[in-house]
């Protein structure tokens, strides 16, 4: 069974999604599709200049996949400088917080993207155990960011 891929945690989400390097029309180049997480690993280690380890740390995943993240963003934007092709920021396995869910039906408890807790508001969202939609963020959100998003903690659709 293949291991599931970790959340990478982002704190900015760009206003612009396009780089064109060229006054020609877009569908004329090649473009390098430039996910958000590796958008993110750029932005920590070269605009911020922080350490590869604390980086990690922001992004809540190990050393070595910041390095992996950091390089494919590195090679992606050379390649599209040198040969100049079109730099398009969309996609990847990203999330602006990770929260903590419980099914209140089975008690399996996991992580969850901040992105999916609008469903488990809305009980449009199932548990992958027992397939209840009684879902709902765990006690422990300790003040991160979805907790004011979250139904146990200030925020109740019903």
């Amino acid at each position: 069974m293949v291991r599931p891929t970790k959340w990478r945690k982002i704190e900015n989400i760009p206003g612009i999604s396009y780089f064109i390097p060229t006054e020609k029309t877009s569908g004329e180049l090649p473009e390098n599709i430039l996910k958000l997480e590796e958008l993110e690993a750029i932005r920590l280690k070269d605009l911020e200049g922080l350490e590869q380890e604390e980086c990690a740390e922001k992004m809540e995943v190990s050393r070595p996949t910041f390095q992996r993240i950091l390089l494919s963003a590195r090679e992606k934007v050379a390649d599209s400088l040198v040969n100049g092709k079109i730099i398009h920021i969309e996609g990847g396995n990203f999330t602006r917080n990770i929260c903590p869910v419980r099914c209140l039906d089975c008690g399996k408890e996991w992580m969850e993207s901040f992105e999916n807790l609008e469903a488990i508001n809305n009980r449009e969202y199932s548990c992958p155990a027992c397939g209840s939609t009684l879902v709902m963020c765990s006690q422990n959100c300790k003040g991160k960011f979805g907790r004011r998003n979250c139904r146990r903690h200030g925020r109740n659709n019903e």
